[in-house]
C-alpha cells in the first residue's frame, strides 16, 4: 500500500467531492484537506523512490543491499514507532504530534535530496519514517475529531482513504516524470513545499487537541519497538539472508519473545499503552486482525502483480506503471463508494460484501490465471481490487469509532501498526513462492491462493467477530 507534483494533482482533484460531503453534512471540508496534504505527502515519497532505484544507485554509488534499505528503513521506522506515535499524540495532543511529524519528515526530506552518500540517505530515510509514525495516528485522530458524527466521519474516512489510494496509484508515473525531468533529488526536495502548506493549513483549520495524561510507558514501548522492529528486519532481509540464516532466526527469535513479552506487560500494567477498555474488546482485537489480513492480500498482490506483469509478460517499467494504473484506480473507486454504502448500510455490511468479491475472484484467478487472455485476467483483478478498497473505509470509521475521542491516536497507531506488519508479510510471503516455483503458471496459481486465503480470513474475522452493529454505536470515550 506512500512526488509531489502528483500531491498537488491529488489535492487539486480533491475539493468537488469535499464540498459535496461538506454541504452534505455540514462540515467544511479544510480540516481534511489540511491532514490528507500530510499523509499523501507520505504515501507518494513512498512509491516514488522505487523508479528512481537505478538513479540513486548510480549516483551515490550504492550496492544493491544499500537500495533495499533506501525503501524499507523506512517501513521499518514507521511500523517500529506507530504505537510511540500514538502515545505522543495521546500526552500532547494530536495536532501537535501532526505537526511535529510534519516537521521532521519535511527536515529529513531535505537531508534525503541533499545526501551527499548512501549512508546518510539512508538515515535521513529512517528519520522519515519516525516522522510519518508522528503524524499518521494523529492524523485519523484529528480527523475524528473535526468530524464527531458517524455519517459524516463515514464519508470523510472514504474520501480520505480514496485520496491515499490517488497518491499510491499515480505515485510510480509522477516519480518517473520527475525524475526524468529534475533528477532523483526532487523528488525528496518536493516534500518541502507541500509540508510548509500542510503545517500552515493545519494550524488555521485544525483545532488544538485535548491532552490526556497517562504515563509514557517506556519499558513496554520499548518492547514493542523491539519486537516490531526484529519481525520487520526478518520479513525484509529474509530472502537476502536466507529464512534460515542465523541472522533471520536470531531476529525472529528476538522480535517473537519481545512482543510475548509487551502483550503479557499490557495485561499487568498498571497504565497499559493500548487502555484495558480496547484490550478486552474483542471488536477491537478483530478489526486490527482485518487490518493485517487486508494489507497481506493487497499489498502482497501489488508486489507479485508488478513482477508478473515484467517477467512474464515482459512489460517494461513504463508500460508496467500504466497497466497497474487502472488496477490501482480501483481501489480508489471502492474507497469512493464505501461512504455511501456504509452510511447506507453499516460498515460491517460493506466489509462483508468486498471481502467477500476480493476472496472469491481472488480464488477464480488462482484456478485459471495461468489460461485466461490478460484482458480478462485484468478485469477480474480490478474487480478485486474494488472489493478490498471497499473495505477498507469501513474498516477504519469501525476503528475509530470503537477509539472514540479519548482513545483515538492509541486505536489508530494500533490498527496501523499491524498493517505495516500486514504490508511486510504479505511480500515475504509472495518473495517465498516466488523464489521456490520455477514456473509462472504455478506461481498464480500459489500467490492468488495465498491472496485469497488473506482476504477470507479477514471476511471470516468480521463475520463471526463483529455484531451487526459493529462500528455504528461504539460509544464515543
Amino acid at each position: 500500500m506512500t512526488t509531489q507534483s502528483s500531491c498537488t494533482a491529488a489535492a487539486a482533484v480533491y475539493p468537488a467531492p469535499a464540498r459535496a460531503a461538506a454541504q452534505a453534512r455540514g462540515a467544511g471540508p479544510w480540516p481534511l484537506l489540511a491532514v490528507a496534504l500530510g499523509f499523501v505527502m507520505a504515501m507518494l515519497d513512498v512509491t516514488v523512490v522505487n523508479v528512481a532505484l537505478t538513479h540513486i544507485q548510480t549516483s551515490l554509488h550504492m550496492s544493491l543491499a544499500g537500495l533495499v534499505w533506501v525503501v524499507d528503513g523506512y517501513t521499518l521506522a514507521f511500523a517500529a514507532l506507530l504505537l510511540v506515535g500514538g502515545a505522543l499524540a495521546n500526552r500532547y495532543g494530536a495536532r501537535n504530534a501532526y505537526l511535529a511529524g510534519l516537521a521532521l519528515f519535511v527536515a529529513a526530506s531535505a537531508l534525503c535530496g541533499a545526501a551527499p552518500t548512501a549512508a546518510v540517505l539512508v538515515g535521513a530515510r529512517l528519520l522519515q519514517g519516525m516522522g510519518a509514525a508522528l503524524f499518521m495516528p494523529a492524523s485519523l485522530s484529528l480527523l475524528n475529531q473535526a468530524y464527531p458524527e458517524d455519517a459524516a466521519r463515514i464519508r470523510v474516512l472514504a474520501l480520505w482513504s480514496a485520496i491515499v489510494s490517488v497518491a499510491a496509484a499515480t505515485g510510480p508515473l509522477v516519480g518517473g516524470i520527475v525524475v526524468a525531468a529534475a533528477g532523483w533529488r526532487c523528488i525528496f526536495w518536493l516534500n518541502i513545499p507541500i509540508g510548509i502548506v500542510g503545517a500552515i493549513m493545519s494550524l488555521r483549520f485544525l483545532q488544538a487537541s485535548p491532552r490526556h495524561t497517562q504515563a509514557l510507558n517506556g519499558a513496554g514501548h520499548a518492547l514493542a519497538m523491539t519486537g516490531l522492529a526484529s519481525v520487520a528486519f526478518a520479513l525484509i532481509e529474509g530472502s537476502t539472508y536466507g529464512w534460515t540464516s542465523a541472522p533471520i532466526l536470531a531476529a525472529a527469535a528476538l522480535g517473537g519473545t519481545s512482543l510475548a513479552l509487551f502483550a503479557l506487560r499490557e495485561r499487568r500494567a498498571a497504565a497499559p499503552i493500548v487502555p484495558r477498555e480496547l484490550q478486552d474488546d474483542r471488536r477491537f482485537v478483530a478489526i486490527n486482525g482485518v487490518g493485517l489480513f487486508i494489507n497481506i492480500g493487497g499489498f502482497g498482490g501489488l508486489f507479485f502483480v508488478s513482477l508478473y506483469l515484467q517477467d512474464a509478460l515482459h512489460a517494461n517499467a513504463w508500460h508496467t506503471g500504466l497497466a497497474l494504473l487502472p488496477l490501482m484506480a480501483m481501489f480508489t473507486i471502492g474507497n469512493l463508494l464505501s461512504g455511501r454504502v456504509s452510511a447506507r448500510w453499516s460498515p460491517r455490511v460493506t466489509m462483508l460484501a468486498g471481502l467477500s468479491v476480493a476472496a472469491l475472484l481472488s480464488a477464480v484467478l488462482a484456478a485459471g490465471a495461468a489460461h485466461m487472455p490478460y484482458g480478462v485476467f485484468a478485469v477480474l483483478m480490478a474487480l478485486a481490487n474494488l472489493g478490498c478498497g471497499l473495505a477498507i473505509p469501513a474498516m477504519t470509521v469501525t476503528m475509530m469509532q470503537l477509539g472514540g475521542q479519548h482513545h483515538a491516536n492509541i486505536a489508530a497507531a494500533a490498527l496501523n501498526a499491524n498493517r505495516q506488519v500486514g504490508v511486510l508479510v504479505g511480500v515475504a510471503a509472495m518473495g517465498v513462492a516466488l523464489h521456490g516455483l520455477a514456473t509462472w503458471p504455478a506461481r498464480l496459481e500459489i500467490c492468488f491462493s495465498l491472496i485469497a486465503v488473506a482476504y477470507l480470513a479477514a471476511m471470516l474475522i468480521v463475520a463471526r467477530s463483529l455484531p451487526a452493529a459493529a462500528g455504528m454505536g461504539s460509544a464515543a470515550r
